[in-house]
């Protein structure tokens, strides 16, 4: 799915959620920290939101990250490596590849490679409702957790802990891949 294309599926998803749970726009931005005129991009399509803040939106609404792209991109039972929809963070540069057939199942598997030197945070409301798993296919992953720094290399699979606000970091000048492995609590 191209990116014009992802961007307005989101808009329309964002929007859909928003109502579905009764929030105004001022509402979501309150509980997000994402200021009112910046939904309204988003949710208008004008605007390709960064992974943070579809993070931050994502929780509010009560979906993971995941579950709000994959209502984007459509659901089906098979997912061929060739048709598996990507999304490029704008800020970051991170690649995001969502390898499970559906969103919204028991668990959700998301492919991830990261630029050298790139990082991407998140904030705790994101992870308030599910459990997460990162396994490290290639590179080095330097993951955040609140005041801890996780080194994790190639083979490497991390937990985390409760929710805390956290940031993904690639330290070096190759790039990093990893599965992000997701259920909810």
């Amino acid at each position: 799915m191209a990116a014009v294309d992802l961007t307005t599926s989101l808009a329309a998803v964002v929007r859909e959620r928003r109502w579905e749970r009764d929030l105004t726009v001022r509402a979501l931005a309150d509980r997000t920290g994402v200021s009112r005129a910046m939904i309204a991009k988003v949710e208008a399509g004008e605007a390709q939101p960064t992974a943070a803040l579809l993070g931050r939106l994502s929780g509010a609404l009560g979906l993971s990250l995941s579950q709000l792209v994959a209502r984007a991109e459509g659901d089906g039972r098979v997912s061929r490596r060739a048709e598996q929809p990507t999304w490029t963070d704008p800020t970051s540069g991170y690649v995001r590849r969502a390898v499970s057939p559906r969103a919204g199942g028991d668990l959700e598997l998301v492919e991830v490679t990261m630029p050298p030197r790139a990082e991407a945070g998140f904030a705790a409301d994101t992870y308030t409702f599910l459990r997460h798993r990162i396994w490290v296919l290639e590179g080095v992953l330097e993951f955040v957790e609140g005041t801890t720094v996780h080194r994790l290399e190639a083979g490497d699979c991390l937990e985390l802990g409760p929710p805390v606000d956290c940031v993904y970091r690639n330290p070096d000048d190759g790039p990093v891949r990893y599965l992000v492995a997701v259920t909810r609590r």
